[in-house]
């Protein structure tokens, strides 16, 4: 075993058998059967597995590899945009070098569709896509491993115990990550462990401290290991976050007793809900590289942050969400009066720039944000108008401590 086979991607010459393993084994045509007819009969299951076996081994019979596979896959997201979404629109890569690997580090809301995104926006561009970060919490069942691994994703050991083990993998992680940016792949990466369930883009120094291991092997300072980086900070925003309800019910019951203890199967539900719920407007705008000299990964972090926030696109549910938001309630993070008047007047101004640019079309995305709220049990409400205002108030924030400064 080489130093990376535990946590990389499979390569070219891993993927037919791969794939024959899959068409071979229970778990895959099981699941496509009951994500398609959830409600199916136990009489009927035998013979429409055949057929769906049948389907998926047509479909995957000329894919042998990597760009095979993806190429497939583009196809299909390209379709579900189409039916999730609202319309997909991406800015900056016009001023990223194609020619250059980058380390994309971008705010996180949904486990499968953030970096889905951004490789759509990629491959939209004609550019080659990332290899995407992923915990190993969400690769336990090998039927979700091997189709993660198929697209370019590669594992990040968080379940390692032991602060020498953790060391070692997390050595061995920065390292995998360096290789590949000096050979022939950008990386994608969260800012943070977990989604953003409360719709605050805040970036964990931890991450920065684990993708500049490397360099002390190396015998790099911590700023040419940061320029070896290549770091460009990426905003995705959805209209819509289909997950907001689970992400709701996470934060009631955390803020409730303390502590919220997954499911079983809750992941791979919320990857499901990201994939085939309704996401609204969605828009991912690419940064620019992060290169100088800094002296911590909290000063890292926080030059992220600034342009996560700067870059990231307001939808009118944000705008409504703040509207309609309890502006007394402990979710704005402290906010004082004064600053509270600054940045309803900001967002006021942006409504009234939207409703002058179309005022038909602005009625129309309010109400079916407002429907969808309403739609909720009263108890998340609150909850959930705060995940989606939180964007627009630190947005907002960050602008007014700039002028401050």
């Amino acid at each position: 075993m080489t130093d990376f086979d535990d946590i990389r991607p499979y390569r070219d010459h891993e993927v037919r058998d791969v794939i024959e393993k899959l068409l071979n084994g229970p778990d895959l045509i099981h699941t496509m059967l009951h994500h398609k007819y959830p409600n199916i009969h136990s009489w009927a299951e035998v013979p429409l597995s055949l057929v769906v076996r049948w389907l998926i081994k047509r479909e995957l019979k000329s894919v042998n590899t990597v760009y095979d596979f993806q190429t497939l896959l583009a196809q299909y997201l390209s379709a579900n945009v189409k039916k999730t979404t609202s319309g997909f629109t991406s800015s900056g890569l016009d001023q990223l070098d194609p020619t250059q690997n980058y380390t994309f580090i971008s705010n996180h809301r949904d486990i499968a569709m953030d970096p889905a995104f951004v490789n759509l926006a990629l491959h939209n561009a004609g550019r080659d896509t990332v290899e995407i970060a992923i915990g190993d919490n969400l690769l336990a069942k090998p039927l979700v491993s091997d189709l993660m691994r198929l697209n370019k994703s590669f594992t990040v050991q968080r379940s390692v115990q032991g602060i020498k083990n953790k060391y070692k993998a997390f050595t061995n992680l920065s390292t995998y990550i360096s290789n590949r940016l000096e050979q022939d792949s950008s990386i994608w990466i969260a800012q943070r462990e977990g989604r953003a369930k409360d719709g605050l883009d805040k970036t964990d120094p931890a991450i920065i401290k684990m993708l500049t291991m490397f360099g002390k092997k190396k015998r790099l300072s911590f700023s040419e290991t940061v320029n070896k980086l290549n770091i460009v900070p990426v905003s995705i925003s959805y209209e819509f976050d289909p997950c907001d309800l689970l992400k709701a019910e996470e934060l009631q019951t955390t803020e409730k007793h303390g502590q919220y203890e997954k499911a079983e199967g809750e992941d791979v539900q919320s990857i499901i809900n990201g994939i085939s719920k309704p996401k609204g407007r969605v828009h991912v705008s690419f940064g620019t590289p992060i290169t100088g000299d800094y002296d911590s990964a909290e000063q890292v972090a926080d030059l992220i942050d600034v342009q996560v926030l700067s870059n990231y696109q307001l939808h009118v549910s944000n705008l409504v969400a703040f509207e309609q938001l309890d502006l007394k309630a402990t979710l704005l993070n402290g906010l004082q009066g004064d600053n509270v008047k600054q940045i309803q007047d900001k967002a006021q101004q942006a409504l009234q720039k939207w409703r002058s640019k179309n005022a038909a079309e602005y009625s129309a995305q309010a109400a079916e944000f407002t429907q969808r709220i309403q739609q909720y049990p009263q108890r998340l409400q609150s909850y959930i108008l705060a995940m989606y205002a939180n964007p627009l108030i630190e947005k907002y924030r960050m602008q007014m401590e700039s002028i401050s400064i």
